[in-house]
Parts: C-alpha cells; structure tokens; sequence
C-alpha cells in the first residue's frame, strides 16, 4: 500500500504531510505494534485509518481496541468522505488533535537513574 496507495489515501496525505495541518506532524503507514497505520501523529497519539468498502467491522474493533490499550486514540474515515468531504475530514481530525495533549508535555513515566529527560521544575532541592 505504502508504494501504491488508493486514491483517497494519496488525497488526505497531501494535506496531512510536512505539518499542513495546523503544523501537527504525520507520518504515514506507521507500524503500531503488530499493525501498520494508515496516518500516525505521535505527539498527539491520534492514528488516523482511511476504510474502503472491504473492512471487517469486527477485527477493526479488535484492532482498534488493542491500538487503543496502547495509549492512542483511532479515528476511522471513509473513503467516500476523503473524496467527497475532505473539509469536513480535516475539521474532524483537527478537531481530535487539539482535544489531544501532547504526549511530550510530561515527564517520561520510567525516566533514567541519571534523571536525563526531566527538567529541573521535577526534581527536588535535595537531589540537586
């Protein structure tokens, strides 16, 4: 797919590439664990999925699920809306982007020994 995308595919990535949306960076046929992911903003943890006519409702409920267990958010677009409605596409996943935090906003769950990655505002005066 990556080398030969479908139609609506090419088309949202025209719009989605180098930051166009709003400056929110995309990358595209992301691997997500076992998956590959149509559109992927890591910042925000959103992927973006564009379905054609021979998706299986229920291993994309699978798949969404296990996407979703680790820590991103699925947004499902047709291809008929790309084609037809790329505005209101856009609006929709502009809209899942700012109701997003930025995964890179907090300090890392498991940070180094050395405290590498946390600002001073986290460590207390006594570790200083």
């Amino acid at each position: 797919m990556r080398r030969n995308p479908a139609e609506p595919e090419k088309r949202l990535w025209r719009v989605l590439s180098n930051g166009q949306l709003a400056g929110h960076k995309f990358r595209r046929q992301a691997v997500v664990g076992p998956y590959i992911a149509d559109f992927l903003c890591p910042k925000r943890a959103l992927i973006v999925e564009v379905d054609g006519d021979t998706h299986d409702a229920e291993q994309d409920r699978r798949r969404d699920k296990t996407l979703t267990d680790y820590g991103f958010r699925v947004l499902r677009v047709t291809n008929r809306d790309v084609m037809s409605n790329l505005d209101g596409v856009l609006s929709f996943i502009l809209g899942a982007l700012n109701e997003a935090s930025s995964r890179w906003d907090r300090p890392h769950l498991n940070p180094s020994p050395e405290g590498e990655g946390l600002s001073l505002s986290h460590l207390s005066r006594e570790s200083l």
